[in-house]
């Protein structure tokens, strides 16, 4: 029994050392690709935030629509870039978690909704009458951890960090 502790002790701490590297450079690359591509929908497409302005929390919703719509489109792109390279990652994270919530509040939160039950039904892919905010509340739940973490070593950040620290 001790032989087979010990064994999974090495195998944990094996892939311990293995996370450090790649865990949150996974998620980084999803994350990226995820709002890069929404930002370049936005950059190439129509500005429809004025139908949905009035949704967004305050202050988003006392801001010019072309202001917010530059803002969001910008940050997604800017975002995915840093989150991609590890680059100023806790930043972005957090930046994009704001933009994510006042995405479900905008957008994705369900018109109207009387029991827990109906806005359970929001937490949807498609939009069937009780909002869609799955995707955006997986993206926070996404990010959260590199808020709280940053980069990992397989990142721009992590090399600065120990340029810094060596200097």
């Amino acid at each position: 029994m001790e032989k087979l502790l010990h064994l999974n002790a090495q195998f944990c701490a094996r892939l311990d050392e293995i996370g450090h590297w790649i865990a949150l450079l996974l998620i980084r690359l999803l994350l990226a690709w995820e709002f890069g591509s929404a930002g370049f929908k936005k950059y190439h497409g129509n500005n429809w935030f004025a139908n949905v302005q009035d949704n967004f929390p305050f202050p988003f919703n006392v801001v010019p629509v072309e202001i917010s719509w530059f803002l969001a489109t910008w940050a997604e792109i800017l975002g995915a870039f840093g989150l991609a390279l590890g680059l100023f990652t806790r930043f972005w994270a957090f930046s994009l978690v704001i933009l994510s919530i006042v995405a479900i509040a905008g957008v994705h939160w369900p018109d109207d909704w009387n029991s827990l039950a109906e806005l359970w039904k929001g937490y949807a892919v498609s939009n069937k009458g009780f909002g869609n905010y799955r995707i955006p509340l997986l993206f926070i739940a996404m990010l959260i951890p590199l808020v709280l973490s940053g980069a990992g070593r397989l990142s721009v950040d992590h090399f600065l960090a120990r340029r810094l620290h060596n200097s």
